[in-house]
């Protein structure tokens, strides 16, 4: 699958002006023209891989800042902040988009930051300052790949694959040996409301008999990821949190840290195109649960090594959204203000043992394949009804290689969904429980149509 073009012409004027260069003199350090230099810079270019080199070469430039500096995540993520229905009467196409990040990167970011500072597109619970509103944003702008986590990660499952072909084993004995902690597993009685407690005076981690082998070794690997401290350091030092959303996000990372131990990243990639990413197979081969899986591939976006752009979304019977990851998908479905009743995600509640397919459309005319199961969560008993539906998604272009997609007709009929009833503008859903925002409702006296709301037009 070939890689997106990459414009971020803003970070190349950024660093150009921080070195106090014009354009001509960086030109001619980088061996082109000052025109093409300018066009990239106004995001008329992109930047080409052999630009890349010579910025690290020229000027000790890592070139991952360049995906992770865009001004408010990029332009999809200004077009998702622009879907809300405040904006619906301003009619912004992708063009006026461009402009806006080329010409004037600053306010781009200005208008991202007060957007998701008042908790836009979350709701009418959202508040301002949310910690979990700002961690996402963060990991949206990574696009939720974290290169150095994954390598250090890789080479630490390699060092484990050789000590020892048992991983749990091995990660349990890496921690007694290297940090003196030792692993004692409790009855539920014991923690009848915790999965994982660190007990540092008795220099032992402690884990319910709730949990399974896939959320043991996951408990390990969240604690062996303080040898990635350095690493983990630096992402939270330039995301520039408050406490709350710092200790946040070192959760996530530990998470992701923890996810790549169990998931080596080529190992993983390999095993996903050799087998069609069979969920079942990824599991069985990583022990590691279905959730586990389904979060791993939202984050498989090496330059080089990019796997399918698979978003995430996780929802209660309520239809609250509880996770949330676009990763590089860039789809409407994991950052629209609501959920769609007609996506069979819901079904999943009552079908929990199977895998549910589906091929949606959107109204901006995009298709989208999506995988739908229900998951308990991680240690809590039979007899608690708690229960998520797990999302997955990719672009229906994308689907082909999958091998749960096999005589899909990715082409034909697909179901007509929306971003939920106040930001969706169909006007013949049974489903419909509002009308749109900013649209008036009608009620007509002798006649009623397929909706059971109908509503004014433009």
């Amino acid at each position: 699958m070939a890689d997106p073009k990459l414009f971020a012409g803003h970070a190349i004027r950024r660093l150009r002006r921080q070195l106090g260069l014009n354009q001509v003199t960086m030109a001619q350090a980088l061996a082109v023209s000052p025109s093409y230099l300018n066009l990239v810079e106004r995001n008329q270019r992109p930047i080409s891989a052999t630009l890349m080199l010579r910025l690290a070469q020229s000027y000790d430039f890592d070139p991952r800042q360049l995906a992770a500096s865009e001004p408010g995540g990029g332009a999809e993520a200004l077009r998702r902040r622009l879907a809300d229905p405040i904006f619906a009467d301003l009619e912004i196409d992708r063009h006026q988009m461009e402009e806006w990040l080329a010409g004037a990167p600053g306010g781009a970011e200005a208008f991202a930051r007060a957007y998701d500072r008042i908790g836009g597109g979350a709701g009418p619970v959202a508040r301002p300052y949310d910690a979990g509103w700002q961690v996402r944003r963060e990991i949206e702008r990574w696009r939720n790949h974290f290169g150095d986590l994954d390598a250090k990660a890789e080479a630490l499952a390699d060092e484990l694959r050789i000590a020892a072909g048992d991983l749990y084993g091995a990660m349990a004995e890496r921690l007694r040996v290297k940090h003196q902690l030792s692993v004692r597993i409790l009855p539920a009685d014991v923690m009848p409301d915790l999965t994982k407690r660190l007990d540092l005076h008795a220099r032992q981690i402690q884990l319910s008999e709730m949990l399974d082998m896939s959320g043991r070794s996951f408990a390990l690997g969240e604690l062996l990821a303080q040898e990635a401290r350095g690493e983990i350091d630096a992402l939270v030092k330039g995301a520039g949190f408050d406490r709350a959303a710092e200790r946040l996000y070192r959760r996530h990372l530990g998470g992701y840290f923890a996810a790549a131990v169990m998931m080596p990243y080529a190992r993983f990639l390999r095993a996903c195109e050799a087998s069609g990413y069979d969920l079942e197979l990824l599991q069985r081969r990583f022990g590691a649960s279905f959730s586990q899986v389904a979060h791993r591939l939202t984050t498989l976006q090496r330059v080089g090594a990019r796997g399918l752009p698979f978003f995430l979304l996780r929802v209660d019977r309520a239809g609250q959204v509880s996770k949330r990851y676009a990763g590089a998908s860039a789809s409407p479905l994991a950052e629209g203000p609501g959920t769609c009743p007609l996506w069979n995600i819901f079904e999943a509640f009552a079908r929990p043992d199977e895998l549910l397919t589906q091929l949606l459309e959107l109204e901006d005319g995009s298709r989208w394949f999506t995988l739908a199961r229900g998951v308990r969560p991680q240690g809590v008993s039979r007899g608690v009804p708690a229960r998520f539906a797990v999302g997955l998604g990719v672009s229906a272009n994308d689907a082909r290689t999958l091998a749960v997609a096999a005589g899909h007709d990715l082409a034909g009929r697909a179901m007509p969904v929306g971003l939920g009833c106040r930001a969706c503008t169909r006007p013949d859903c049974p489903q419909r429980s509002a009308p749109p925002a900013g649209r008036a409702m009608l009620v007509a006296e002798r006649e009623r149509g397929v909706s059971p709301i109908a509503f004014a037009g433009d």
